[in-house]
């Protein structure tokens, strides 16, 4: 099991689920000077800018006035010390508008400061970022198309249709993300499989991934997407580690996989390349002009322990 820091990861806060439907005690955490807020806006965090970003937070007036804009407001959980914390939308408002109440913050994509945030703060955004997303595309019951109403403080969200009432929770969407590795037939030497698909920025390879659809287990999700996408059948799957991934609401499960001999076949609709590479060819990979993941995804992780075996087997 990989023992590295992942982003998105190391949250302290207690979900405190057993507040969720105690509406006196959230309305009073709502009005506790010392309560903290979370801001989102179209998917952006909020940011203080100076030498290094860091995740802003709103308390007391500052947090009342930019409340009473919110579309949705959903409680994250308890601090130390009872101070609650929650979360809200301000999707539905102009930029311009909201920039005032801000106190010189700005909001920004989550996925160019992630590697700026303290420890836990990731996991804070990523909690709040995928939550409200949910709400956002869940107004409406799946079952009858009646507006749905929130509950248990954003946890929870039932169709205002007294005949339906169907109730709707969070979802999370799992994805198998794996590095597949085999010794090289011709030379001996261990290789892993990189790939990138053409939406990626230039020169950018990473490990296989691929949703997990229903009936599957993860770890014939990782032997199908493998097949799939390079014409490559695993026997041996390990389950390494996990990381929350905000983008929407996702929870990547890394795995290694262990190919046997045959061609590799890559789905060109799917990858735009993929090739076989040695350690000493990873290890210089912007010699190449490829470039890997940034540090703290779960991806990079898994390039490095395989990267970190070459040391302590000789290879």
């Amino acid at each position: 099991m990989m023992n590295v820091a992942l982003a998105y990861t190391g949250g302290t806060l207690d979900r405190a689920a057993n507040r969720r439907s105690d509406e006196l005690w959230l309305s009073a955490g709502l009005r506790d000077p010392s309560g903290v807020l979370v801001p989102v806006w179209r998917e952006r965090i909020l940011v203080a800018n100076g030498d290094r970003p860091r995740l802003a937070t709103l308390a007391g007036q500052q947090a009342h006035r930019v409340r009473e804009l919110a579309d949705e407001i959903v409680f994250l959980g308890m601090e130390e010390g009872d101070r609650p914390w929650f979360a809200c939308d301000l999707s539905f408002h102009d930029e311009d508008r909201l920039t005032p109440l801000l106190d010189g913050c700005a909001f920004r994509d989550l996925n160019r400061v992630v590697t700026h945030l303290g420890a836990g703060e990731g996991a804070v955004v990523a909690y709040a970022r995928s939550l409200l997303h949910w709400h956002r595309r869940h107004r409406f019951c799946g079952a009858c198309g009646t507006r749905t109403a929130l509950e248990a403080r954003g946890h929870l969200r039932i169709c205002a249709d007294p005949g339906c009432l169907s109730e709707n929770f969070p979802r999370t969407d799992p994805v198998v993300i794996m590095l597949v590795t085999r010794v090289d037939p011709d030379s001996g030497a261990p290789v892993c499989l990189l790939a990138r698909q053409r939406q990626w920025i230039p020169g950018l390879v990473s490990a296989l991934a691929g949703f997990v659809e229903p009936g599957e287990t993860l770890e014939d999700a990782v032997r199908r997407e493998v097949l799939e996408e390079a014409g490559l059948r695993v026997d041996v799957v390990r389950y390494e580690a996990s990381q929350p991934w905000p983008f929407p609401a996702s929870l990547m499960l890394g795995f290694r996989a262990e190919a046997g001999d045959s061609p590799l076949t890559f789905d060109r609709d799917e990858l735009e390349d993929a090739q076989w590479f040695r350690r000493e060819d990873v290890a210089r990979i912007r010699t190449l002009g490829l470039r890997l993941p940034f540090r703290g995804t779960i991806a990079r992780a898994l390039i490095d322990g395989w990267l970190a075996e070459g040391d302590t087997d000789g290879g």
